[in-house]
Formats: structure tokens, sequence, C-alpha cells
């Protein structure tokens, strides 16, 4: 896996982003597949951004690999914020309208929803937050 190390701001998304779309793109993932680990990646780093340091910006690293047998994407998220785990956070109520739900949650709930596989550590003072989309 290479490490992609950066300042975690909005101002640093696209460089993940387009980074992870040029892998997909060399590992002929389907373009539907390939959107759905974006938009994941894009919740996730921003995330990060926004609130794991409080306000201040902090290092985010971003590491992706695409395994061949089986044909996988794994995407890995660290950063030094404070611990938080989003999967323990409850999934909202989608059968509600949007102004009957409690803000917050859905994003996180896209990812858990649109991932093959998705799971939180708190290891060595890092988040680390890991997605496995099959390809």
């Amino acid at each position: 896996m290479e490490d992609l190390k950066l300042r975690a701001s909005d101002k640093t998304l696209y460089k993940v982003l387009d980074t992870i779309e040029a892998r997909l793109d060399a590992s002929e993932c389907p373009s539907d597949v390939k959107t759905m680990i974006l938009i994941a990646a894009e919740e996730i780093y921003v995330n990060i951004a926004h609130y794991a340091y409080g306000g201040d910006e902090g290092e985010a690293v971003v590491q992706m690999e695409v395994c061949q047998d089986p044909r996988y994407c794994r995407v890995v998220f660290r950063d030094k914020g404070a611990p938080y785990n989003p999967l323990e956070k409850k999934d909202p109520d989608i059968s509600l309208s949007a102004t009957e739900r409690d803000i917050g949650g859905l994003g996180i709930f896209m990812v858990k929803e649109s991932m093959d596989k998705v799971e939180y550590r708190y290891e060595n003072g890092c988040n680390v937050l890991t997605i496995e989309k099959n390809l």
C-alpha cells in the first residue's frame, strides 16, 4: 500500500480523490463501483478534515490497494485526532422524512451500505477506518 500523507482539509480532498480514481482507472474498475468508492472516500475524508482535530488542521494518511485475486479495493484512512468510532453512531431512521430525522449520521450510513466491508480501530494513537469494495 502506498501512503498519501497530507494536511486534512477541504483543500486536499481532490488530491485524495484524484489519487484513488487514478488507481481505480488503472485497475479497470467498473464506473459504478468507482463512483461508490469515491463517494465513500469523500465522506470519510471530509469528516476527518472537519471533525478529527476540533476545527484545527492535522495530518491524515490515506492508503489504497487494489487486489486481484479476489478483485477488491481497500482504502485505509488514518488520523491522530480525538478517538472516534463513527460505526458506533446509531443509523438514521431513513423511513422518516428529512425534516423528521436528526441531523448527522447519513453519510457514514451511506458508507456502510455501499461498501462490502467497513472497519474501525484505534491503534497507536490513531483512528483507523478501512473500507473495502469488491470490484
